[in-house]
């Protein structure tokens, strides 16, 4: 990962790392054969920087966490969700850009 602020997410540590979080979390649930993972990956990590210590970036690769990927209906790659005090709040399937994550987010 490109970003020191973005977080890498799986089964093990997601309910400590972003359910329990403080501060909202987007979670860009990914997959190393993904091609348009790779486009928005770059998005991701400015996010990331931009926001720092606001919100809480991170990657889950759908692969390495299959239990989280499946509880959460993850079915394509990639996968944005925003969660906040441990609830989805906010979800979008497929490439887009900086200005919709943003949206999501709400900040």
């Amino acid at each position: 990962m490109g970003s020191k602020n973005v977080q890498a997410f799986n089964d093990a540590n997601f309910e400590a790392d972003v359910l329990k979080s403080d501060v909202p979390v987007l979670v860009d649930f990914t997959a190393t054969w993904c091609g348009p993972c790779k486009q928005l990956a770059p998005i991701v990590e400015k996010l990331a920087d931009d926001f720092a210590g606001q919100v809480r970036v991170g990657k889950c690769d759908i692969d390495d966490a299959p239990g989280t990927a499946q509880k959460y209906g993850v079915r394509s790659v990639p996968t944005v969700m925003v969660f906040k005090n441990g609830q989805k709040i906010a979800q979008h399937v497929g490439l887009t850009n900086r200005d919709k994550l943003v949206q999501l987010l709400g900040v």
